[in-house]
């Protein structure tokens, strides 16, 4: 390797050590889950590799860092505004991980934690903040009163609220899946090859 490539490859591991710890290889993880992992970490990637606005993803790994046993690395786009489409986007690459599971494992795990906290946040600042809804368009409930604990809002909007972000959600799921599901071929070579080498470039 060139001068440059090995100091390109020095920055990225000092990356990997600042956002998502030292590796942990001594941990012992069973085929099955290790098979897991490895199509909950692909999903991630093909969806977001097939979007449009997605991040340009750099990175897949299936090596234990930390509490995380996969991550998928980004390079977060430079942005003075984000569109509505760009966010949905993201959301969806998000439950990519989920999504493989549920369609190429057939059940669901723990591993998504992280990522459903993500979605769910991110729906409820779409819709109550940023006025991203059908239902509650251009309305933004966001309260800076630092000592108010009331809500903004009715108890009737609070149910709409919870509506849309559960139908945002679980619009984007099914679009993963979708995507996923027109793409399998190449989602399951891509799984392998986490398995095979488990650390992946884009």
């Amino acid at each position: 390797k060139d001068k440059n490539e090995v100091e390109k490859q020095d920055f990225l591991d000092a990356i990997d050590r600042i956002v998502g710890g030292l590796e942990n290889r001594s941990k012992v993880i069973k085929v099955s889950e290790k098979k897991a992992i490895a199509y909950h970490e692909a999903g991630h990637a093909t969806v977001s590799w097939l979007l449009e606005h997605a991040h340009p993803l750099l990175k897949v790994t299936i090596v234990p860092r930390g509490k995380a046993l996969g991550a998928a690395w980004y390079l977060p786009q430079e942005r003075q505004i984000t569109t509505k489409e760009q966010l949905l986007d993201q959301m969806c690459s998000v439950l990519g991980g989920r999504a493989a599971e549920d369609l190429f494992i057939g059940r669901i795990s723990t591993g998504a934690m992280n990522d459903l906290e993500r979605v769910t946040k991110q729906a409820y600042g779409m819709i109550a903040y940023l006025g991203m809804s059908d239902k509650l368009p251009n309305l933004c409930y966001y309260n800076n009163e630092e000592y108010s604990f009331n809500r903004p809002y009715s108890e009737k909007t609070a149910e709409l609220i919870d509506e849309e972000v559960k139908r945002m959600v679980n619009e984007q799921y099914e679009r993963a899946k979708k995507i996923l599901s027109e793409h399998q071929e190449g989602q399951n070579q891509l799984a392998q090859l986490l398995i095979d080498k488990e650390v992946i470039f884009a």
